[in-house]
């Protein structure tokens, strides 16, 4: 397990939250296009679970599900100067670990490959497959 920057302010959650959206069953993927590319920094990661949730073991639950899946693959999958926000949804508690390793993999990979191409309609898209 890696370790990994954290985001912690929400100017950076909410500058997530405008560039590029990725929806899956098990959790939401937000990602930030680096503002200046003068200077590589690693990926920074953000967990976000809300209130709507559930008490706070399951919004708990939920981030540390989504900390340990990042751990496995950041040093895979995350690009630099990025930031990534993980926003937790209903069944992130409680669905088979795979499936949220997957879902979390594939997000990453759509985000980076809009990222690359450099696509602007990220926010109506979407993937319903869980």
């Amino acid at each position: 397990m890696s370790r990994f920057p954290i985001l912690k302010k929400r100017k950076d959650f909410l500058r997530a939250a405008k560039d590029l959206t990725v929806v899956f069953h098990n959790v939401l993927i937000q990602a930030a296009r680096p503002v200046s590319a003068s200077e590589s920094k690693p990926a920074r990661i953000g967990f976000t679970a809300t209130k709507r949730l559930g008490k706070a073991f399951i919004r708990n639950r939920t981030k540390r599900r989504m900390r340990a899946v990042i751990g496995e693959i950041y040093d895979k999958y995350a690009m630099d100067n990025i930031d990534y926000v993980l926003v937790g949804r209903f069944d992130t508690h409680c669905c088979a670990f795979e499936n949220l390793r997957n879902d979390i993999i594939r997000g990453f990979k759509k985000i980076n490959k809009m990222i690359e191409t450099g696509a602007d309609d990220a926010q109506n898209d979407s993937d319903s497959a869980g």
